[in-house]
């Protein structure tokens, strides 16, 4: 995650201020859509032998057809926020903007506090006070001047954490070092998705069976509890990666993985990297029927993935 610590010319981090890549800017328009349903979360009791893909990138579509496809929130909210920038050019004439989300150098969950949209929690994420966090944050940044109505509004919430750790208490690979503190390198979302190649033995325990992305500490915020379930057409769940089976994802090729992630956040975790996770669960699942795919996998080339396979045999077999 070099990206984080990339230097501005001018010697600040490009992510500190948003006037440091972007010295024209003078309002950000910053959009919540939630991705919240109604399954169960993954903390609840799950078939034996599954494993957990984050909530967030269960998302599909109904195409044309009647088919649901993958979808992936880039994509989706990317073009929404595209089409508002084109119908406030034609309100406003020219201006200068850009259009991000997850996308460019700036720290979304900071402007949505500054806009209101709820307050950082203790596990780092925004929490809407009646959304919850379940939510994917897109923002516009403009040259247009805010009105001075808007700049005297006080947007700011409150943070409603109150003595609250159940997000601290229930990380399991203790990313969370203290309230609004995470190290990033801990956290299972970033170890299942952005970290290449081998991961700590005493990390893999702690990965349990998810296998992208985690919601751990989301699941058992209570904030989460009573949130608005999203009716987003173009994000709804798709129900066969709800608890997937470690065995299905198993038996996949590469093809046939392509077939079913094409087109969905899933495929950021390449193909290995997902393996290497999956074998990862498996270990932690103490089931000893997975130890044919990992025999085979033992001997992959990709470091990642054999030294992960080698790990889960030794796990089910002590």
């Amino acid at each position: 995650m070099q990206y984080l610590s990339r230097v501005h010319e001018s010697g600040e981090l490009v992510r500190a201020r948003v006037a440091t890549p972007f010295p024209w800017a003078r309002s950000a328009i910053v959009c919540y859509a939630s991705y919240n349903s109604s399954q169960l979360k993954s903390t609840a009791e799950a078939p034996h032998g599954s494993a957990w893909i984050a909530r967030y990138a269960w998302s599909g579509r109904i195409d044309e057809k009647g088919v649901h496809r993958p979808s992936d929130y880039h994509k989706v909210l990317l073009k929404r926020l595209k089409n508002l920038d084109a119908r406030l050019h034609e309100c406003f004439g020219e201006f200068e903007s850009r259009a991000y989300v997850d996308t460019g150098p700036v720290v979304e969950r900071s402007l949505a506090t500054a806009a209101g949209l709820g307050w950082t929690g203790k596990n780092t994420c925004l929490i809407h006070p009646k959304l919850g966090s379940f939510g994917f944050l897109a923002v516009l940044l403009t040259s247009l001047e805010v009105s001075p109505e808007v700049q005297r509004a006080k947007l700011l919430v409150g943070d409603h954490c109150g003595t609250c750790t159940r997000c601290l208490d229930a990380c399991p690979t203790n990313a969370l070092l203290a309230p609004y503190r995470m190290d990033a390198t801990k956290c299972i979302s970033y170890l299942t998705i952005e970290h290449k190649g081998p991961i700590e033995p005493e990390l893999m325990s702690g990965m349990g069976r998810q296998i992208f992305g985690c919601d751990i500490c989301q699941d058992v915020c209570p904030w989460n509890r009573k949130a608005v379930v999203g009716t987003d057409p173009e994000l709804a769940p798709r129900d066969e990666l709800v608890n997937p089976a470690l065995e299905w994802l198993a038996a996949m090729d590469e093809q046939s993985w392509e077939r079913v992630f094409n087109g969905s956040p899933v495929r950021r975790a390449g193909f290995l990297g997902m393996r290497r996770n999956i074998a990862i669960a498996m270990g932690n699942s103490g089931e000893e029927g997975f130890k044919s795919h990992l025999r085979e996998w033992a001997e992959s080339e990709d470091e990642g993935l054999r030294a992960a396979a080698r790990w889960a045999l030794g796990k089910l077999t002590s």
